[in-house]
C-alpha cells in the first residue's frame, strides 16, 4: 500500500455578537497515512486575536491515534515563545523544550500504560482525538484520564511542555452536515468533564468529523467566553505522493 495524504484549510471565525462570523485565524494542515499505518500530521496554525499566536506542529500517531513523537514551535505576540520535542515510550514520556517563562526544560514522566493522546492544539487534531472513543458502544460518554497536553492554555499559547490531564468524550451520533468544503456524513462528538483537570474549565465544545476512518475535521464550535467557530473550507486527497 502506498502512502496517502489529505491536505486542507480550516477557517477560524468568531461567534461573539460584535464580531459575528469575522475571521479570527486559519490553519493549514496535511495528514499523511504511511504504508505502515502511521499517520503524520503537519499543522500551521494562526490566531489573530491579541496577543496573536503562530504554532507549527508535527505529530506522528499510531493507527489507534496514540502518539509516537511530536515537535512544536510557538510564537505569541509576534515574539518567540518556545519550542519542544516529545517522545512517547512504553513506560515513560519525555520532553526537551525551551520557553520564555521557564527557560530550558527536561521532563521524564513514568507511565503505567501507553498514553492514548497528545493534544498539541491544532484544530484538525481534535477530530483525530475522537478515534480513541469506542464506537462499538454507540452514543454515550467515556472519560479518559491518560491524556497529555503541550499547553494547558485553551489557545495553546504557553510552553510547550508536558501537562497531564483527563476529560470526557461524548459521542452524539451520525448526521449529514454541510460546510464550505462540501456535504458529508458526519460523526458528532462533544468534549466534556474538563472541570478540575485544567487550570480553567474549558467551555462546551462540539465537533463534527467525517464518518469514516479518516476522522477528517469538518466543523467545531466552542461556547462560553470563547464563542469561536472552526470550519473546513477546502481539502484534497493525494494518493501515493505527488
Amino acid at each position: 500500500m502506498k502512502h496517502r495524504t489529505i491536505r486542507g484549510t480550516i477557517q477560524y471565525t468568531s461567534k461573539k455578537p460584535e464580531r459575528l462570523d469575522q475571521e479570527r485565524g486559519r490553519e493549514y494542515f496535511s495528514i499523511t497515512q504511511q504504508a505502515d499505518g502511521i499517520r503524520v500530521l503537519n499543522a500551521h496554525c494562526e490566531i489573530d486575536d491579541e496577543p496573536n499566536v503562530i504554532r507549527d506542529v508535527v505529530l506522528s500517531l499510531r493507527p489507534d491515534a496514540s502518539p509516537i513523537d511530536c515537535s512544536v514551535r510557538l510564537t505569541v505576540g509576534d515574539r518567540y515563545e518556545g519550542s519542544g520535542w516529545m517522545r512517547f515510550a512504553k513506560d515513560y514520556v519525555e520532553c526537551e523544550s525551551h520557553n520564555q517563562r521557564d527557560g530550558r526544560i527536561t521532563q521524564k514522566v513514568d507511565i503505567d500504560a501507553p498514553i492514548k493522546w497528545l493534544q498539541a492544539h491544532p484544530i484538525v487534531g481534535d477530530a483525530l482525538l475522537m478515534k480513541i472513543y469506542d464506537l462499538s458502544q454507540g452514543p454515550g460518554k467515556t472519560f479518559f484520564s491518560d491524556i497529555f497536553l503541550t499547553s494547558p492554555d485553551h489557545r495553546g499559547a504557553t510552553g510547550p511542555l508536558l501537562f497531564k490531564t483527563g476529560f470526557g468524550i461524548r459521542y452524539v451520533g451520525e448526521e449529514n452536515i454541510t460546510v464550505k468544503a462540501g456535504t458529508f456524513l458526519a460523526r458528532h462528538f462533544q468534549l466534556v468533564d474538563t472541570a478540575g483537570n485544567l487550570p480553567e474549565e474549558h467551555p462546551p465544545y462540539n465537533l463534527w468529523c467525517t464518518a469514516d476512518e479518516d476522522y477528517l475535521f469538518l466543523k467545531a464550535g466552542v461556547d462560553g467566553y470563547m464563542q469561536t467557530h472552526y470550519e473546513l473550507v477546502d481539502y484534497q486527497i493525494v494518493e501515493g505522493g505527488l
